[in-house]
């Protein structure tokens, strides 16, 4: 197994996300579609293929083809009804931090957030449900669409296999700090968010240290992906 220095992990982790965020940035000045499907759509092109690049070129040196089995070094099977249960408890303690911490940190950097999206086009606030209701009915549908299956599966997942798998698998430095210290790069890594970065890290802590101490990822995989449906749900049912 090649393991990864903590240069490396800092690298791997903050190209792939500077590299949508830019691009996001760039191309939203120019945007006549809702933000937040531009941002999905980039993250297609950009973010995932990167992530999943880094995992198949791993499997391929460690294992001879390209694969994700770097991804799951050093995981154990644990029967689907204590995965799901694990998933849903966390779940359920991440709704407690939303209801009760985010708002407290939504509050503290109200003004920050205020005066950033002040010098910027509207749509990058993707809370202004007034403006992404003024694009047509089909238009809405298909982000929500595309917003489901981007945020619910494919970049949850992808997520889970790339920071709880192959780069807490690979880093040097074992221990049972790391799935903690993997939760804070990868709250910090969500350039796009980062007013949010306390709740994402006391919500996301457990269920990575749940996953490395069970050697189990489909736990962190399920309750990332439970957490990004509230997301989608929440969305939908408020520009539909």
């Amino acid at each position: 197994m090649n393991k990864i220095d903590t240069k490396g992990l800092i690298l791997r982790i903050f190209i792939p996300t500077f590299v949508l965020s830019l691009s996001y940035l760039l191309l939203g000045n120019f945007c006549n579609i809702p933000h937040i499907l531009l941002f999905c759509i980039l993250g297609t092109v950009t973010l995932l293929p990167i992530e999943l690049g880094m995992i198949l070129s791993a499997s391929k040196k460690e294992y001879g083809a390209y694969s994700l089995k770097s991804a799951f070094a050093g995981q154990e099977k644990l029967p689907l009804w204590k995965i799901l249960i694990l998933a849903f408890v966390l779940f359920g303690v991440a709704g407690l931090l939303s209801a009760f911490v985010a708002p407290i940190e939504n509050h503290i950097f109200a003004e920050t957030r205020t005066a950033l999206l002040n010098n910027l086009p509207t749509g990058f606030d993707w809370a202004n449900y007034e403006y992404v209701k003024s694009f047509s009915k089909p238009i809405l549908i298909f982000t929500c669409t595309y917003y489901g299956i981007f945020n619910v599966l494919i970049a949850p997942i992808t997520e889970e296999l790339f920071f709880r798998g192959y780069l807490t698998s690979h880093y040097k430095k074992q221990g049972s700090f790391l799935p903690i210290f993997i939760t804070v790069l990868f709250s910090l890594y969500h350039f796009w968010l980062p007013f949010n970065n306390v709740f994402r890290i006391l919500a996301f802590g457990p269920a990575a240290y749940a996953a490395y101490k069970k050697k189990n990822l489909y736990i962190s995989i399920w309750f990332h992906c439970l957490c990004n449906l509230f997301s989608v749900v929440s969305f939908a049912a408020a520009i539909l």
